[in-house]
């Protein structure tokens, strides 16, 4: 998309107050509910099949060393966000600069939603579903590229895939 685009999208959301209310709503509760889940199935697991087990060990270690990656990749990427290339207020209010690339809320919520997926098929797949309409909304929210979300989304399910189904 050109930064054309990424301005009308964003006044697109900030014309109303339903639209606003609506982009702003979805930025902050999607990744919420993920991050509600996660937590609860960490204790599940843990309490269901032990401490060390390795379905316990590999849903929290797996997604605490994602996170830690792609943290550090991003400060040595530091590429810029949309708003601060093309000069526009995004729809939520965010004033971070750098650190786009890959999204990390992208990353994290693919990297759960693949530890999902490696313990229950079916909550798996609705937790793709999950982690996909966050990556949109971080682009239609005006904070994201589509670069930074689809990168994140490969990240997330390429370390998943690795790490949860072949080794």
């Amino acid at each position: 998309m050109k930064g054309e685009n990424y301005r009308e999208m964003s006044a697109y959301f900030s014309q109303t107050r339903t639209r606003s209310n609506t982009i702003k709503a979805l930025h902050d509760v999607l990744p919420l509910v993920m991050y509600i889940f996660y937590p609860v199935q960490l204790i599940a697991l843990g309490v269901n099949e032990g401490f060390n087990s390795e379905h316990f060990l590999r849903f929290m270690l797996v997604p605490l060393g994602t996170l830690i990656l792609v943290t550090v990749l991003r400060a040595i990427i530091n590429a810029k966000r949309p708003y601060e290339v093309y000069d526009y207020d995004p729809a939520v209010n965010k004033a971070t600069k750098g650190h786009s690339f890959p999204s990390r809320h992208t990353v994290c919520a693919f990297i759960i939603a693949m530890a999902f997926l490696y313990i229950n098929v079916k909550i798996g797949i609705i937790m793709l579903a999950l982690a996909a309409a966050i990556g949109v909304t971080r682009v239609l929210s005006g904070v994201h590229f589509i670069r930074d979300v689809i990168g994140g989304a490969v990240i997330g399910i390429g370390i998943g895939v690795l790490a949860f189904f072949i080794f």
